[in-house]
């Protein structure tokens, strides 16, 4: 039986992928805080999982759905460091080390961008907050040399699912009448569905050629205004209020959270997958939020 490690795997990703992964008859591992997982100060516990793992896949972070006071963005970076540091040190002590290593990033490393999508080769890295702890995150992701662990980072785009993640406060803006656009509504969405993500990781597996950085996003980018459009269509409700920025910046002050989050505009194109033979289970936006609503 194949062991698959899931390193911050009680969020929403990490819980669909344990399930889809079990499913699928792989023996799968779980770091995280829980009680019922291995914990991140078990040290000998992490190492004992990832000896003849095939694939340690790296989720763990603090959310970044919160205010960017000093101390949650000092979380935000620490708890993402110092976790891919953990299971570093971890996989230089196996004897039989993970095949290979997958490592959460973020789209959210290039700049904000409306007018050319961002590839791995040509993409431009931003500016700000989120851009730097991306940054950090991947440096301190390949600062290893592994020499028989093939490391990836996985530069995501939003994750749509049904059980957590952006989709259900977008669904409720939309029942409560607020599924206009957000802003000029022209920031680009990059998106991505959660089963294609699943595929992506096993495609991953079985191109050993891939390595570096990854874009993971659907080719298929869409508008603010498209994405809310679409959303309001599939959940048969006709009419949408928009929310001006200086709305959304009152709004996300009292839910305690960043416009960041709804304004940048996210262009990620996934020209390795593409180029490696990739297809996308849900490429378009609409059959996705079929499959899912």
């Amino acid at each position: 039986m194949k062991k698959i490690v899931i390193a911050g795997g009680s969020g929403f990703i990490g819980q669909y992928l344990n399930k889809s992964f079990s499913k699928a008859g792989y023996e799968v591992e779980i770091i995280s805080r829980q009680k019922k997982h291995i914990n991140w100060n078990d040290l000998e516990g992490i190492q004992n999982a990832l000896e003849n793992a095939e694939i340690l896949i790296n989720l763990a972070g603090k959310s970044v759905d919160c205010r960017y006071t000093e101390k949650n963005k000092a979380e935000i970076i620490r708890s993402r460091v110092q976790t891919t540091q953990i299971l570093g040190d971890a996989i230089l002590k196996c004897q039989h080390p993970p095949v290979l290593w997958l490592n959460s990033s973020t789209g959210t490393i290039y700049r904000h961008e409306q007018d050319q999508p961002m590839t791995e080769t040509q993409g431009v890295i931003g500016s700000g907050f989120s851009v730097e702890v991306a940054k950090k995150w991947e440096q301190t992701f390949f600062s290893f040399n592994l020499t028989h662990t093939r490391q990836v980072a996985l530069r995501m785009a939003i994750v749509l699912g049904t059980d957590g993640g952006a989709l259900k406060p977008l669904k409720n803006l939309v029942k409560f009448g607020l599924g206009g656009k957000q802003g000029n509504g022209q920031q680009m969405f990059s998106w991505l569905h959660i089963e294609d993500l699943k595929s992506i990781i096993l495609f991953i597996a079985e191109n050993e050629q891939l390595n570096g950085v990854i874009n993971c996003s659907t080719p298929y980018v869409v508008s603010n205004e498209n994405l809310m459009k679409t959303l309001r269509e599939s959940m048969q409700v006709k009419l949408g209020l928009p929310s001006p920025a200086w709305l959304l910046k009152i709004g996300a002050m009292l839910i305690r959270t960043e416009t960041e989050l709804i304004l940048k505009s996210r262009w990620v194109y996934p020209e390795r997958l593409i180029n490696a033979g990739f297809s996308f289970q849900y490429p378009r936006l609409k059959e996705a939020l079929t499959s899912l609503i």
